[in-house]
């Protein structure tokens, strides 16, 4: 968790999406493989698919912004399949290497937005699951903004998830990871051996 610091506008955003990222990783903390690509709630979504869609929206993001000329594409079958098919693992993937492709692509995403200009323009794709069909131009804010929704709406997802599975809420795991003492507010979380995390 980020302590309140006084911050340019960039820095404020980018540390908002980073603590984001942190809570979803730690809902995986003390868990196991199974356990990971459990989905307890009426939703198909399990916290391992949480992130594995998070880790297929950061890499959009390095495409958009790490790309000269970029250029939005059509949202063709193969781009629709794969946007689907990034909210759940897969029977060849686990949660052990999804966590350590989200690390590597979060340490890009990260450096790729310390390089933006929030009043920059942006292209902004169309998002025909709105209804919005053409793209338009936006402030690089914008974008900003928008991955803080998205990241804070998927790591609320998990923490509910989770706390379905154990009852273990997500800033004790936070805390944990940190090493932080909750000071009697939140108590400390004690990952059994050889789970995810420990």
């Amino acid at each position: 968790m980020h302590a309140p610091a006084r911050q340019n506008e960039s820095n404020a955003a980018i540390t908002c999406i980073d603590e984001q990222l942190d809570a979803l990783r730690a809902a995986l903390l003390g868990l196991t493989e199974d356990q990971a690509r459990q989905t307890p709630c009426r939703s198909a979504l399990s916290i391992a698919g949480i992130l594995k869609h998070v880790e297929h929206g950061m890499r959009g993001g390095i495409v958009r912004f790490g790309t000269p000329g970029w250029t939005p594409q059509p949202i063709d079958e193969e781009a629709f399949n794969a946007y689907m098919g990034s909210f759940a693992l897969t029977g060849e993937e686990t949660a052990t290497g999804m966590i350590e492709r989200f690390d590597a692509t979060r340490i890009e995403f990260i450096e790729v937005l310390r390089g933006l200009d929030p009043d920059a323009d942006t292209v902004e794709p169309p998002a025909p699951w709105y209804g919005i069909n053409e793209s338009s131009t936006i402030k690089t804010r914008s974008y900003l903004i928008h991955q803080i929704e998205e990241f804070a709406r998927h790591a609320g997802h998990a923490d509910i998830i989770r706390e379905q599975i154990d009852g273990t809420s997500v800033p004790s795991l936070m805390l944990t990871m940190a090493g932080v003492s909750g000071e009697g507010f939140i108590a400390a979380y004690e990952p059994a051996a050889g789970t995810l995390l420990a």
